[in-house]
């Protein structure tokens, strides 16, 4: 982005905030919004294919509908006939479906000898409306687009009232510990908040602020919202920055909304948070009340107990960087991690998916987009996510306004999430079979990701096999974050492993499955 059309991005982005800003969404507007959309899912998704895809000539759907031999009017038949569902399901057995990494640009599309390129942007939906547009980890390598869209704000800002009212928090005190851009989740979730009237109180961050040769556009972003908000009922905090060292200064804020009878919430993802617990106890400091709301990594047993212990509770969503919220937790929850799948906006269906050469057999989570507001199309897009996915009468109020279909236990096979960065499966299979053989020796089965948890905490180990004799541990592990950090937004999330100390490398005998099979990424339950 230059530096004149940067500037019309920002004023482009300026008019809309104050627009958002201005017109606030009461709870009761927030249900009916939400029941208006879940009415009309069915009629959004035809929507979404007949102008998304059929209407735009270099969607990269068209080819495999035209190999399934399916016009429009056949889906619309199949919707009338069958339901969504199990026209998503039909349309996957016909192979009308996108593997994660070709979603992701990294792979080319290949069908029954029939090949065609793809790129990331092939994806985007054409209809938009971009507020404004910019791209992570520009800097040093590709990066990943990101939009800010409005409408799509104004909409998850819905489900963000729906969840305020279900967990009782909507006269807590709100305040988050997330980065600043280009890192979204601080900005998106201070824009939800205040849509709704609310104040954000503290915006802590563990960003530190950059003007760099392209960072410049990620500081005046922030600016832009912050002080833009000046002009609206609804001001914004300064962020303040704290490092990840630094979680007391985090716990002292929550201690003193403890000590004035109203305890807050934060959001922040899993890791962040427990260190906000390990620093309260360790400085003394009283949170017991505080709900967490976490996102970002696997919400596990070891990172439940961490919360418990201080006396505190904790809500956890699901989303993704391409889709956005996809899930809000259950107030009434089957598991740790059990959110209510935002049927208004996207569906799911599950394939079973072969991990590995020729490995274990997973229920792989299968995204479809619906809402005309969803920065990329998505037809059968296959993830790295897998987990349970179910429908169940929970009994609380997300429940009983018709998001009855819940995900939990979720997980991923293809992907490192810890500290709220995540790193994708031809990142790491990349450095399994190619970088770390050729630089110390053996074969790809000799080495290994394993992701777990200590105390709460993430770790990432790269396992290296005792055969192959000395190895220096130091340079593996360095070895393994350059050729990390050359990744599309590898420095953003090395930078931050590198500031929490998250990965280490390990000589043992790399984990095998219960079927004896030796995979690249292994995740170990429990911490153990």
């Amino acid at each position: 982005m230059g530096v004149v059309s940067g500037l019309h991005s920002f004023a482009r982005y300026a008019r809309g905030l104050r627009a958002f800003l201005r017109d606030t969404i009461s709870p009761a507007q927030a249900e009916a919004a939400m029941r208006r959309s879940l009415a009309e899912r069915e009629a959004h998704f035809l929507c979404m294919v007949e102008r998304g895809i059929y209407g735009h000539a270099t969607s990269p759907y068209l080819p495999l509908l035209r190999m399934a031999g399916c016009e429009f009017g056949d889906i619309r038949e199949m919707v009338r006939r069958q339901g969504l569902e199990a026209t998503l399901r039909a349309l996957h057995q016909g192979g009308v479906h996108v593997r994660f990494e070709e979603f992701k640009g990294r792979y080319r599309i290949d069908r029954g000898g029939q090949v065609w390129h793809v790129c990331s942007r092939d994806f985007e939906n054409p209809h938009l409306l971009r507020h404004y547009e910019a791209r992570t980890g520009a800097s040093r390598g590709a990066g990943t687009r990101l939009f800010v869209d409005f409408d799509l704000m104004t909409h998850e800002a819905a489900a963000h009232s729906l969840f305020l009212t279900a967990f009782g928090l909507t006269e807590r005190p709100f305040g988050l510990w997330r980065p600043l851009p280009p890192g979204v989740s601080g900005l998106f979730n201070v824009l939800r908040h205040a849509k709704l009237a609310k104040r954000v109180e503290r915006w802590f961050t563990q960003s530190e602020v950059a003007w760099g040769s392209d960072e410049w556009k990620d500081v005046l972003l922030t600016l832009f919202t912050v002080h833009g908000s000046r002009f609206s009922a609804q001001r914004l905090p300064v962020p303040e920055p704290v490092p990840l060292g630094q979680a007391h200064r985090v716990a002292r804020w929550l201690a003193s909304k403890c000590r004035q009878g109203n305890p807050a919430f934060l959001d922040t993802n899993g890791s962040s948070g427990v260190r906000v617990c390990l620093a309260a106890r360790e400085k003394g400091l009283d949170i017991a009340g505080t709900l967490f709301r976490l996102g970002g990594e696997p919400y596990t047993a070891a990172k439940a107990q961490a919360f418990a212990q201080a006396g505190c509770s904790v809500a956890s969503h699901y989303s993704m960087a391409e889709i956005g919220r996809i899930g809000v937790a259950c107030a009434a929850p089957a598991a740790l991690d059990d959110v209510h799948l935002l049927t208004d906006k996207l569906a799911v269906i599950q394939v079973d998916k072969r991990v590995g050469r020729g490995g274990t057999v997973l229920p792989a989570f299968v995204f479809t987009t619906l809402h005309p507001s969803s920065p990329f199309i998505m037809l059968n897009v296959e993830t790295d996510d897998y987990g349970v996915l179910e429908r169940r009468d929970c009994g609380c109020p997300l429940g009983r306004l018709g998001l009855t279909q819940h995900l939990h236990t979720i997980r991923s096979y293809e992907k490192l999430t810890s500290e709220g960065m995540t790193f994708y499966g031809s990142d790491l299979f990349h450095v399994i079979e190619e970088v770390l053989p050729a630089r110390f020796g053996g074969q790809s089965t000799d080495y290994q990701f394993v992701e777990s948890d200590e105390g709460g905490l993430p770790r990432v180990s790269v396992v290296v096999h005792p055969r192959l004799g000395n190895v220096d541990e130091a340079e593996v592990r360095a070895t393994v974050l350059a050729a990390l950090r050359a990744c599309p937004d590898g420095p953003m999330m090395t930078d931050r492993w590198l500031q929490a100390d998250t990965i280490r490398a390990v000589r043992r005998v790399p984990y095998a499955t219960p079927s004896a099979k030796t995979l690249p990424l292994h995740v170990l339950r429990g911490g153990k």
